[in-house]
């Protein structure tokens, strides 16, 4: 059965989000300490792949914010006043010139008042208000003024007035006057006793033309005029001191009637006192070449302030921010749709990282990886493993059949890095039910199943972890708890029946679920307690009396630390002998508990070199230098090479090359 919902926005071919990609970069960020909070965070802000990050959007909303204020400056109403004022000028003068029926002193009179008057432009506008035009197109270049700075008026409290009210009737503006007023009355009322709804439908079908985002009820109307009124007001704080006086002076002459600014400065106050929260007094630097009239000037201002406010539900950065925060449509006024993809993407990213039981709170109520958001972690840094040893020299894939151990007669779905047979009779059948016996068959990933293997041999896996100051210090922090995760996910998924036990060792050593070393913090006490790490390492093989033991050791440094009988810690720099007395009795320990023992050198000292070398030699293991990037790999490889006759370990991995850290 087909089920719908309600279309929400967004790219409708858009693929869907990579939780893949986001959970490795998170995990990662977790590993170098982020909390899981942050490090989703993080993510968001970088991005992935193929998906702006909220970082690229920020920029582009900083990068439109400063066009436009680099781009335009605010006196383009002054200018087109001056340019009519300049054109009814000129055209009275030729009208003066080519009347031959004037009166010579009336001529002398009026060119002379033409010639003298003031510099200023609203000065110059108000004394010609009395003259009498003699060019009937100077005369109408003048009305233009009027009508011009009346509409730009109106167009700065009400968007698109200049251009409806273009060529307007002096009815026209009456019913401008009359809408005004209604208004006042009724933004007055709502202060007081209130306004029903009845009241305010009654003049939204009476001057409803006016608004045409057609406001549903008071409080729409109010925020919509208030916004508007708000950026009007901070373009006149954006004037200079001269251009704002210019303004007022020419207001006066705004349709020839100072009633119009005298109802514009009662809505102004009575929205300025119904939502004082807007921004009333802020300004902007305009620095541009082109002019903006009024009307334009005040949409740059409401721009600037939504951009602002974007810029904000971007930054993320107060408590209990979401990206359900950012505005989509605004985005896409603003940016493009494009840009809302984008942040839709982004919101549904974060949702479904919440709701896909990938991160889940404690009781703490932190964030935390969940095992889920481990096992999916693990099986990336598997992935990742898998593809460093195929690539090594001489190296091949491990697809043998038989490889993990003998058949148990049932089967199962593949999991990425099985080797195991396929279940050829159970995968197509898996197939036909899938397409109900549509032909040919076609197999998917989805409808393989391997036959199921036991291992032959157990182990009691034991990784010891350096967790030292220099292990953070030396940038080996996160490569250590990548290594520890994918040799976690390999033996939870390949090899079941076998025990890992992780045991990070610095000053002290501590048994460790998986969970709490990927969470693990850098840990700047000083002291490598080996000693202390194998005494943990062989009382696990103990346990474990049936299993091959197996000793895994990542280390950057000799032995600085010790257990004394009364369990203190005993540390000297640089290492004593009694330490290392302590260190290689507990190996020499987990050498006759049989452990086949590898050591993962760390760094290029040649000192440390001699010692693990050894220490490796006195029980017959081996020593891996490994670079860090292939860390995961010399471990893996390592482990699966003690599940393996050593001629079949070699058939398929090749002989680690521990002094260049690759498989020859």
């Amino acid at each position: 059965m087909s089920r719908f919902k309600k279309y929400d926005g967004g790219d409708p071919l858009a693929p869907p989000v990579d939780l893949a990609e986001a959970l490795e970069a998170i995990g990662q960020d977790v590993m170098a300490g982020y909390s899981p909070e942050r490090a989703m965070r993080e993510f968001l802000r970088r991005g992935g792949t193929d998906q702006a990050g909220l970082d690229e959007l920020a920029r582009r909303v900083a990068e439109k914010r400063r066009e436009i204020l680099q781009r335009n400056n605010l006196d383009g109403t002054m200018r087109e006043v001056r340019e009519l004022l300049d054109k009814a000028v000129l055209a009275e003068r030729g009208q003066l010139a080519r009347d031959i029926t004037m009166d010579d002193g009336d001529r002398a009179f009026r060119e002379l008042m033409l010639d003298n008057l003031p510099t200023s432009t609203p000065a110059a506008v108000g004394e010609l208000a009395s003259y009498d035009w003699q060019s009937s197109e100077a005369r109408q270049a003048y009305e233009d003024i009027k009508d011009l700075l009346g509409r730009e008026l109106l167009d700065q409290r009400f968007a698109g007035m200049k251009q409806a009210l273009e060529g307007a009737t002096e009815e026209d503006r009456q019913a401008v006057s009359e809408m005004l007023s209604d208004l006042n009355d009724l933004l007055e009322k709502h202060a007081g006793e209130g306004v029903s709804d009845e009241e305010f439908a009654d003049f939204m079908d009476k001057h409803g033309d006016f608004f045409p985002e057609q406001p549903k009820d008071m409080d729409e109307l109010l925020d919509s005029l208030a916004q508007r009124a708000a950026a009007a007001q901070r373009m006149l704080n954006s004037m200079t001191p001269e251009q704002r006086q210019e303004l007022m002076e020419l207001s006066q002459q705004a349709f020839g009637s100072p009633q119009l600014m005298e109802q514009l400065a009662r809505m102004d106050a009575n929205l300025q006192a119904l939502r004082p929260g807007e921004d009333w007094s802020g300004s902007e630097g305009f620095e541009g070449e082109q002019g903006m009239g009024l009307g334009d000037g005040t949409g740059a201002l409401q721009d600037l302030a939504q951009l602002d406010a974007l810029a904000d539900q971007l930054a993320q950065s107060h408590h209990g921010a979401r990206m359900d925060d950012v505005d989509l449509d605004a985005l896409a006024g603003q940016l493009g749709p494009e840009a809302a993809v984008a942040a839709k993407t982004l919101q549904d990213l974060e949702r479904a990282l919440r709701d896909s039981g990938y991160l889940k709170r404690g009781s703490d109520g932190e964030l935390r990886l969940s095992p889920k958001a481990m096992r999916q972690l693990g099986r990336a840094l598997l992935r990742d493993v898998a593809e460093r040893m195929s690539g090594r020299s001489g190296a091949r894939e491990t697809r043998t059949t038989g490889h993990a151990g003998e058949a148990t007669g049932s089967s199962r779905r593949w999991e990425f890095g099985d080797t195991e047979a396929w279940d050829v009779p159970r995968t197509i059948t898996n197939a036909v039910l899938r397409d109900g016996g549509a032909s040919p068959v076609r197999i998917q990933v989805d409808d393989i199943e391997v036959v199921e293997t036991e291992s032959r041999t157990q182990a009691a896996v034991a990784l010891l972890v350096d967790t030292s100051f220099s292990m953070a210090m030396d940038g080996r922090w996160v490569p250590m708890k990548r290594t520890a995760l994918a040799l976690h996910q390999l033996v939870r998924s390949r090899f079941r029946g076998d025990d890992l036990q992780l045991i990070a060792f610095g000053r002290h050593a501590q048994v460790m679920e998986i969970e709490e070393l990927t969470a693990l913090d850098a840990r700047w006490d000083k002291g490598t307690n080996l000693h202390h790490g194998l005494l943990l390492a062989n009382r696990f093989f103990r346990k474990h009396p049936n299993a091959q033991p197996v000793l895994l050791v990542v280390t950057d440094g000799e032995p600085t630390a010790h257990l004394e009988p009364d369990g203190e810690v005993w540390f000297s720099y640089p290492p004593h002998p009694l330490t290392i007395a302590h260190s290689v009795r507990e190996l020499d320990a987990a050498a006759r508990l049989g452990a086949q023992v590898t050591f993962f050198r760390l760094g290029e000292d040649p000192g440390l070199a001699r010692f693990i070398d050894s220490m490796a030699r006195r029980v017959d293991g081996r020593m891996v230098s490994p670079e860090l990037d292939d860390l995961g790999a010399a471990v893996v490889g390592s482990y699966l090479g003690s599940r393996s006759p050593a001629s079949s370990y070699r058939e398929h991995f090749g002989d680690w090359h521990g002094g260049r850290g690759f498989w020859v």
